[in-house]
């Protein structure tokens, strides 16, 4: 496993995380057995980031991560997050705190590495990918939810801040500049690259306008979520086990989970050579940006925590795939 630096926190962290929420599925669904040889294995093959949220099976993730670690005590960095709805914009600062409280209980912990923002960000109030999003003002104004992280700091019950960067492209680049916050999740996947790299201005998805450079300029951690696009880049298997048999609503504008199934269908040509599968092929193409710090991969089994794990110790995907993927993304993937 090879290490990269989480931005300004200076936090030494793993190329593959483990993304402990519905999708992949163990640590919300898995029996305790299971899950403890899941990160005992996560461990071994030198996973140290571990992501978790309050909304993943409604507090069972973090209960289970919570037990886990009760029981082997693994040096390992976690991360939580922060979910807000209109009912708590009465009292920010206090809805902040009483969510990092429950979350600290449950994961048996006196404060996490990193806190993040669990809630779109638009310009103003409104929706996001049919999700309730909080306005700008809301994040950055006086009483806000910048000032409610900060003051959760002060009280050394959170490291470091950040924000899951889903919303208005817009409002997220306000977001990095306004240099409030540590750490950014970008959305970034073979379908949809715009994060990371140009695409088109009639690109099909949501232009992110490559909002990982941008973070990383500004020195921020850069947390890649989504890479498998909800599971749709790994095929019917990806939905086996303890995977969640369905995925919600899109995360991001035209990233629904059958345009992403019909995307994946265009992409055999990337399982040549050393790549033996499109979830491969997914990782280290995510860990090819240099402001990339790590990718998280959510798991419902252990052959998948070694399959990704082994990505980090392998070579880009091949120029020659790089520009077929450009064709694809241009006339978004001809579907």
């Amino acid at each position: 496993m090879k290490y990269r630096t989480l931005g300004r926190t200076g936090l030494s962290v793993s190329e593959v995380g483990f993304g402990c929420g519905n999708v992949g599925g163990m640590i919300v669904r898995g029996s305790h057995p299971e899950q403890v040889e899941a990160v005992n294995r996560a461990l071994e093959l030198g996973i140290n980031y571990f992501d978790t949220a309050p909304a993943y099976g409604q507090g069972l993730s973090e209960t289970h991560l919570g037990q886990v670690m009760k029981e082997i005590k693994p040096d390992i960095m976690v991360a939580t997050k922060v979910g807000l709805g209109s009912d708590d914009m009465k009292d920010i600062k206090g809805a902040v705190q009483s969510s990092l409280e429950t979350s600290l209980d449950r994961l048996g912990l006196d404060s996490v590495d990193v806190l993040q923002l669990h809630t779109p960000v638009t310009m103003e109030h409104g929706e996001a990918g049919g999700r309730w999003g909080l306005s700008l003002k809301d994040v950055l104004g006086e009483n806000g939810v910048a000032d409610a992280f900060r003051s959760v700091r002060e009280q050394g019950m959170v490291r470091f801040l950040g924000f899951t960067g889903l919303g208005e492209t817009e409002a997220l680049h306000q977001l990095i500049e306004s240099d409030r916050f540590d750490v950014v999740q970008a959305y970034f996947n073979l379908l949809n690259p715009s994060a990371g790299l140009a695409v088109p201005s009639d690109f099909a998805g949501q232009d992110f306008r490559q909002l990982i450079s941008l973070a990383a300029g500004r020195n921020m951690g850069v947390v890649v979520i989504r890479v498998m696009a909800g599971g749709a880049l790994g095929g019917d298997i990806a939905r086996s086990g303890y995977a969640s048999p369905s995925v919600g609503g899109a995360l991001s504008a035209g990233a629904e989970y059958s345009r992403d199934e019909a995307r994946t269908a265009r992409l055999d040509f990337l399982v040549a050579g050393d790549l033996d599968s499109l979830p491969q092929a997914a990782v280290r193409f995510a860990l090819t940006h240099q402001g990339v710090s790590t990718v998280l991969v959510g798991y419902s089994s252990l052959a998948q925590i070694e399959e990704a794990a082994a990505c980090s110790d392998k070579d880009p995907i091949p120029e020659s795939a790089r520009e077929r993927l450009t064709g694809l993304w241009a006339t978004d993937f001809g579907i």
